[in-house]
């Protein structure tokens, strides 16, 4: 195999290789060589089996992992792909192998492949050493688990049942109450700005992918060449191709969260005969489950033996025959695309390395499939597409709200949507979660803030250059704040008489609050790391939402259903109320809770206390790992601007923590203009190992809102590289 990787001065893997299968195996090992530790324990993820090493605290997204079925969809799938589509199996498989060769190198390259780098080489992972664990062997499919184990929870489907279990023990009225953007979500800014509105006569696509931090990063900058095609742009470690953002020289495109619902829960009835389990279907007759038993290892601790059952609905991910761990009478299956159509859109990949046009962007999306996308293009020649790619079933809408049971007939999927279309306004498209074109596809979308935001920013000049897009990416007005600020203004400082049946309005405020409430109603919106007023709005915002989510009357909904630990933080009630907030404050009667009293209180309690320094001293930056260290301690990293509904969308949870563990995944540029002109970063660095030069060496940029210079120029690279 012959094949040359070059490194940019942020040791940005550069590739070149004489065929696409080549360079597939080539991403591989570097990818292996950069991100070994992350590779494995994405492997063992998809594969259940991460508690082996990582110890109890991964023993339920193991068993969610199992009972989901996600090793054994991602055969099918291969299997499938294999059949329909030999020459992208073939390409998977390279990707694969080349994971395995980088697996077994230390700091030595391989001999056929030559490699010109600013750095030294890379040292081996240290988690290894720290875990006993040894890199595993990785099967041509394995990359399809990685995808599906990353994508499994985009859909949200536990909000069915946050929304289940808050209309049975508050009402139905109070899913619309607490409809909004969920603790889980994720989300993303992207806009497209057509020729006609850039300084060059050329489209710009920017934004960034708002994700989990992790460490190492959920994205990794890659170049990839062949004679075939010459791609820039943020893969998935462990999965070949560029996906999600790309630039291919003439066309690029790149994606946010449709929102949409394309999984569902169903309610099943299960019981025990001397041959195994049935399930009852709509037919009104009882059916033969799919049954077996696994075991997971767990590091020490003994193993633990899961039941996987499947109906005919899909696989039971909740409960059993016997009901839920605390005896509840409850089984829940899961009915997702994959599982159904033996397809995970990998179909795509290809073409989409191979696009030259937005036509070409476009055909290659019909073949996608999860996660559901919103999805902007833009060629050299002018062409724009604005639309979803995804797969989304047609079924009945009570699907989409809660779990729906099994046994009764009408919730079956009967179909597929043909993914919505969408066209510019102005000469800019946003897409921010919000409602638009994938509405008829979903159920809840993020608040309109983030989109509105970016909108009027746009709109507040003619022409825009590439360098004029990191102002977009890092604007921290809250336009959410608006709701608190105003029961902040209807504060006054003398006793207002009060009637029956009303929300009364307690006694006046004190000196230190009503000097609080003129500050907080003279901040100017902005979350910036070193605003002591965004801080102080902040700790008031946390102690209204403890507040109202610790009321009598929401108690009921406190006590989360006993489904398992990997579902819970959809059906925590702090975090719920956090964000709906808005909703909360907005509505006319909220159980009779007495609003003004509680914003009061909140303002009385944080008036008393010391004043608080700027919002980056608690607004922290908390990244995953999967092995914790002493780095992940809260003074150990670095605070930050933003908010969750900012467009510098840095998420904490009011009312249980200011540290923020989602946020920009990455941000990029695409110039259509010039590619070399385009710009990106990511969180940390091109290096997932610790003590590398590459492992954090973005952040600077990162925290400042500036970015990297995408090189494309191999002769540039070669040049660098001797020098």
């Amino acid at each position: 195999m012959s094949a040359e990787t070059y490194r940019d001065a942020w040791g940005i893997p550069h590739l070149r290789a004489d065929t696409p299968r080549e360079l597939a195996r080539a991403q591989g090992r570097v990818t292996a060589r950069d991100r070994a530790w992350q590779l494995e324990v994405e492997r063992h993820r998809a594969q259940g089996t991460s508690a082996s090493f990582l110890g109890p605290e991964a023993l339920s997204w193991d068993r969610l992992a199992r009972r989901a079925r996600l090793a054994d969809t991602a055969r099918r799938c291969f299997t499938a792909l294999e059949q329909k589509d030999p020459e992208t199996a073939a390409w998977v498989r390279a990707y694969a192998d080349g994971v395995n060769e980088g697996l077994t190198e230390t700091t030595h390259p391989a001999p056929n492949h030559r490699t010109l780098t600013h750095s030294t080489p890379t040292p081996p992972a240290p988690e290894f050493a720290r875990t006993g664990l040894a890199p595993g062997h990785w099967d041509p499919w394995t990359p399809l688990g990685v995808w599906l184990a990353t994508h499994i929870l985009f859909a949200g489907f536990p909000a069915k049942l946050w929304r289940e279990h808050v209309a049975t023990h508050l009402g139905p009225e109070a899913v619309a109450l607490f409809a909004a953007d969920g603790p889980g979500t994720a989300g993303s800014n992207g806009w497209l700005v057509s020729g006609e509105r850039t300084t060059t006569g050329h489209a710009l696509i920017a934004g960034d992918p708002h994700r989990f931090i992790e460490d190492p990063g959920v994205y990794q900058q890659i170049h990839l060449s062949c004679p075939e095609f010459d791609v820039v742009g943020l893969a998935v470690p462990g999965v070949p191709g560029v996906a999600h953002f790309g630039h291919t020289g003439t066309v690029a495109w790149a994606i946010t969260n449709a929102m949409a619902d394309y999984q569902d829960l169903y309610r099943e009835r299960l019981r025990r005969t001397g041959a195994g389990v049935e399930a009852l279907g709509a037919d009104g007759t009882w059916h033969r489950a799919a049954r077996h038993t696994e075991t997971i290892h767990v590091a020490g601790e003994d193993t633990v033996e899961v039941e996987i059952i499947e109906t005919d609905r899909g696989p039971v991910i909740a409960g059993g025959p016997e009901g839920l761990d605390d005896g509840t009478p409850a089984a829940l299956s899961l009915r997702y695309p994959p599982r159904v159509t033996a397809d995970l859109g990998f179909g795509a990949l290809l073409p989409l390395l191979r696009a030259r046009r937005v036509a070409d962007v476009d055909r290659a999306l019909d073949a996608w499939a999860e996660p559901v996308n919103v999805v902007q293009a833009a060629d050299t020649e002018g062409g724009l597409l604005h639309r979803v790619a995804g797969r989304v079933p047609v079924r009945p809408a009570a699907n989409g709200l809660r779990p729906v049971p099994a046994w009764e007939p009408g919730h079956e999927w009967t179909g597929w949507h043909t993914p919505p279309r969408a066209g510019l306004t102005e000469g800019v498209a946003v897409m921010a979660n919000q409602r638009g074109p994938s509405t008829p596809l979903g159920v809840e979308f993020a608040a309109p803030h983030r989109a509105d935001r970016i909108a009027a920013l746009l709109a507040g000049k003619e022409h825009w250059s590439a360098s004029d897009m990191p102002a977009i990416h890092t604007d921290t007005h809250l336009a959410s704040a608006t709701p608190l600020l105003d029961h902040l203004a209807t504060l006054t400082t003398e006793t207002t008489p009060t009637t029956a049946n009303t929300e009364t309005t307690p006694t006046s405020l004190t000196p230190n609050a009503a000097a609080l409430r003129d500050r907080l109603l003279a901040w100017d919106r902005r979350m910036d790391a070193d605003s002591a007023d965004a801080a102080a709005y902040a700790a008031v915002r946390s102690a209204v939402v403890r507040r109202l989510a610790a009321h009598p009357v929401l108690a009921p909904a406190a006590v989360a259903p006993a489904y398992p630990e990997v579902l819970q933080p959809w059906l925590a009630l702090v975090p719920r109320v956090a964000y709906a907030l808005e909703h909360l404050l907005r509505a006319d009667d909220l159980y009779g809770i007495d609003r003004a009293a509680t914003v009061r209180a909140a303002l009385e309690e944080i008036a008393g206390r010391p004043p608080a320094g700027p919002w980056g001293d608690t607004h922290r930056l908390a990244p995953w790992r999967a092995l914790p260290t002493a780095a992940t301690a809260h003074g150990d990293e670095p605070g930050l601007s933003g908010d969750h509904d900012c467009v510098l969308c840095t998420s904490p949870v009011p009312g249980l923590t200011d540290r923020a563990a989602r946020g920009p995944a990455a941000r990029y540029v695409w110039d259509l203009a010039d590619r070399e002109n385009s710009r990106w970063v990511v969180p940390h660095g091109a290096s997932g190992v610790p003590g590398s030069p590459h492992h954090r060496d973005q952040q600077p940029l990162w925290l400042d809102g500036e970015l990297a210079p995408v090189v494309t120029d191999f002769d540039r690279l070669t040049k660098e590289s001797d020098d």
